[in-house]
């Protein structure tokens, strides 16, 4: 270790601390889950996985994209504990995947899959954290809102989630980044301070109130054995259960896959000599799920969101990730009280706007700017998800992305072009039986007297029943005083 990059790393590593805090916090909180379940994953990430990793800038730890994914699952499972076989499993499947190299497989997930992926995530962050940030704690979700003829919206929980969102707002605007002081300070953080002091300062000023307001729950922890006895145990009964496998393959695609694509967004903002091996990075995050389903907590992946904070606030060794999960750690087991004045409406307020970022609404100006090609495999990803699931919904994304890519190549294959009277046909690829119709409605458009030239040079195959279209047309020419240069041979 270069004893130089400690003035670098110190700082930095303190900052991803104080982003990861209230996201893993929050995606707890999200899950369903006790907070300590959110720091014990942050811990493991920023410890156990960052020290088998082959990069030394990603930053591992629960990911707001798997929330939906564990609450689903443990809906289908009956129970958390059942969730973490499935998660063991899901580790022991990446390091599978690392040993048989499946990371290059990686580069061929469509971006627009991926974006649809992404904003379905986000889509339903924002449903599921609505009803926090309004202070529902009903379990009817979004639709108890409106079905719930007992449940009254509290101002003291809308004041606090809503100057939540606006603090997370005005962190991203012009004004606020010119300040070089707030560029060192993460909106999220600030947001979660703004929630402590309303929580401090409401109990002792309208405590009334403040009875309203509910906040995280964090066990104070006064030996070892009160640790462990917070931590769940897998469910191992529960191995004979189908729908354990599916949740299993599930988390470990999906898990992966944001990992490396994390990885490939973390190149474009500082590069490594040599790049990590994305098989090296597929079985550190496994051997972290391994650890983290057998020691209760969540689903691990490389966060680009805490990675890019990292890089950006001047990290230059693995130091600074180390010391972001130790700082967690001893947060958990030292300061819970502090930790207990959060309340859950800052931590769902966080959420949504991480939710609106992976779904915004540039999100689908540029996706619809780029075609139809590229948005309808975007929407099928989108609808997919929302409709079917995760694993479901990126599987439509594919398959739309390869018809759309077939239907476009197709329709690229050949071209008819004129010339006054001339018409010049052009081959771009090998052509199959698929482009009969499009070569048929073409030479339909050739009209008498004309002079028709082939250019096939790019054409190395040609199907014969293309040459059979092609010979149709030729045996037809002369009745119609169409004349044929540099025809297909054999056609």
């Amino acid at each position: 270790m270069n004893m130089n990059f400690l003035r670098y790393d110190i700082p930095a590593g303190i900052v991803v601390f104080l982003v990861a805090l209230p996201l893993s916090l929050g995606i707890a909180q999200a899950s369903g889950l006790p907070p300590f379940v959110g720091l014990l994953t942050g811990v493991i990430g920023g410890i156990i996985v960052t020290l088998l990793s082959p990069s030394r800038f990603a930053v591992s730890g629960p990911a707001a994209g798997l929330v939906t994914i564990v609450v689903g699952a443990m809906e289908t499972l009956g129970s958390f504990s059942s969730l973490l076989l499935a998660l063991m499993m899901a580790g022991v499947l990446q390091i599978v995947f690392g040993i048989i190299k499946a990371g290059r497989f990686v580069s061929l997930i469509p971006g627009s899959v991926i974006q649809g992926m992404l904003a379905a995530i986000g889509i339903l962050l924002i449903m599921q954290q609505i009803p926090v940030a309004l202070g529902y704690e009903g379990e009817e979700g979004l639709k108890g809102i409106f079905s719930d003829p007992a449940f009254s919206l509290s101002p003291t929980v809308l004041l606090v989630s809503g100057v939540a969102l606006l603090i997370l707002w005005l962190w991203t605007t012009p004004p606020f980044k010119r300040i070089k002081l707030m560029t060192y300070i993460p909106g999220p953080l600030v947001a979660v301070l703004w929630g402590s002091l309303a929580m401090i300062f409401g109990d002792r000023l309208v405590p009334d109130a403040m009875q309203s307001l509910p906040r995280i729950a964090l066990p104070k922890f006064d030996s070892v054995d009160e640790v462990t006895s917070q931590l769940e145990k897998p469910n191992w009964s529960a191995w004979n259960n189908p729908q354990i496998y599916v949740i299993a393959v599930t988390l470990a695609l999906v898990a992966s896959l944001e990992t490396l694509l994390s990885q490939e967004a973390l190149k474009k903002l500082k590069e490594q000599t040599p790049a990590p091996s994305p098989n090296k990075e597929m079985r550190a995050q496994g051997i972290g799920n391994l650890i983290s389903g057998f020691l209760g907590g969540l689903p691990i992946t490389a966060v680009i969101v805490r990675s890019s904070v990292n890089v950006n606030t001047g990290a230059r060794s693995k130091v600074s990730i180390l010391l972001h999960g130790v700082l967690l750690l001893l947060c958990g087991m030292f300061f819970s009280d502090m930790l207990n004045t959060i309340p859950l409406a800052c931590l769902a307020a966080v959420l949504l706007y991480t939710g609106y970022k992976l779904a915004s609404p540039e999100l689908f100006i540029t996706q619809w700017r780029l075609g139809m090609p590229q948005f309808l495999p975007f929407v099928a990803t989108l609808m997919g998800i929302l409709v079917f699931g995760m694993l479901a919904g990126i599987g439509l994304g594919i398959l739309a992305q390869l018809l759309s890519s077939t239907y476009k190549s197709h329709r690229n294959a050949l071209q008819l072009t004129r010339y006054e009277n001339h018409y010049v046909m052009r081959f771009h690829q090998n052509l199959t039986f698929l482009h009969n119709p499009r070569l048929q409605s073409l030479l339909a458009e050739i009209p008498d007297n004309s002079v028709v030239r082939v250019e096939h040079d790019n054409a190395d195959y040609i199907d014969p029943d293309i040459k059979a279209v092609l010979s149709d047309f030729g045996a037809k020419a002369p009745e119609r005083n169409i004349t044929l240069d540099r025809w297909p041979g054999g056609c």
